[in-house]
């Protein structure tokens, strides 16, 4: 039910922008996770169903910017200035509920993941 897309290969300092296209349902919380190879799946950010409440794991804010289009069904994650350490398998998730929770244990629906790669 949900499709991310718009990873790829991306020099550091470069642009990227994710979409995550869900369908048969709309979502009231939606998120962006990412998982380095090696390491756990992490929180990266949520927004609510309104767009009004948002929030940013810290080495993201300021350089990403979550958003949806309701009338598409569909959430993004506009990312500037990459680094390396950007590079991981970006996954979008999806809750009926309004909790803006960071853990993934707490999110039902998850999509399939889009490689993020970031040179140096």
């Amino acid at each position: 039910q949900l499709q991310a897309s718009g990873g790829g290969l991306v020099q550091h300092g470069g642009s990227l922008r994710l979409a995550c296209a869900a369908s048969g349902r709309t979502f009231n919380t939606m998120a962006w996770f990412r998982q380095a190879p090696g390491k756990e799946r992490e929180f990266v950010a949520v927004i609510s169903r309104t767009g009004g409440s948002t929030f940013y794991t810290d080495s993201v804010k300021g350089r990403s910017t979550i958003s949806r289009d309701n009338a598409k069904n569909t959430m993004y994650l506009q990312m500037h200035s990459l680094r390396p350490e950007d590079t991981a398998v970006y996954y979008c998730a999806a809750n009926p509920g309004l909790l803006l929770t960071r853990a993934p244990a707490e999110y039902a629906y998850w999509g399939q993941g889009t490689q993020v790669t970031v040179s140096s």
